[in-house]
């Protein structure tokens, strides 16, 4: 299928997020709602941009992420394939896309408003402090990298930082207070943690 046909079975089958407008971008297309990117064509297949929702999928299944060329360097972005599993299920597809469009949404909104770290929920200056030590500087840098992710690169600065660290970063993200996080993101949460003490661990002995 090439780019065009993917553009209108696209515009098609997500047509519940809204009116999507269409732009060239990368070598291919991308696709908007009211001016806020949630998705990519290139060489006619669609690109789907992370997500919560997206991430948690992937933990089931595996989508290969977009790759583009920069300059002769290979650079992969947090986009990824959608393949004819999920074509032939709408239902899911529409959520996915609704949830990526709500994070874009979000972040657009943050970058406008200039919110800084340390006004999200359950941050605060010194937590702030300590993820521009690492190189995150905005919220847009903290949801792109994610909470474990950015947990992890903490972790080897100051090994103090715990469980409790790893639900403020992702409440912080999700924009709820680490008390109020879901069941079920907290029980992932706590058993991702505990792997990742474990394997910590067994690096050090």
């Amino acid at each position: 299928m090439d780019s065009y046909q993917r553009i209108i079975q696209s515009k098609q089958q997500l047509a519940a997020l809204g009116n999507i407008t269409v732009r060239s971008q990368f070598g291919g297309y991308s696709l908007a709602v009211e001016k806020v990117v949630f998705a990519l064509i290139t060489d006619g297949e669609l690109y789907l941009r992370a997500s919560e929702t997206l991430t948690r999928y992937l933990r089931t299944q595996s989508l290969t992420p977009l790759v583009i060329d920069k300059r002769g360097i290979a650079v992969e972005l947090r986009y990824y394939h959608i393949d004819e599993t999920l074509w032939n299920n709408r239902p899911l597809l529409i959520r996915l896309s609704k949830s990526a469009l709500a994070l874009a949404q979000q972040q657009k909104s943050a970058r406008q408003n200039n919110v800084r770290l340390k006004d999200l929920p359950n941050l605060g200056i010194r937590m702030e402090m300590l993820l521009r030590e690492i190189g995150i500087n905005s919220v847009y840098a903290l949801r792109e990298a994610g909470a474990k992710r950015c947990w992890l690169r903490l972790r080897m600065r100051n090994q103090h930082l715990g469980l409790n660290c790893l639900m403020a970063l992702q409440g912080a993200i999700s924009g709820h207070h680490q008390a109020a996080l879901p069941a079920e993101i907290k029980e992932e949460l706590r058993n991702w943690f505990n792997c990742a003490v474990h394997v910590e661990k067994a690096r050090q002995n």
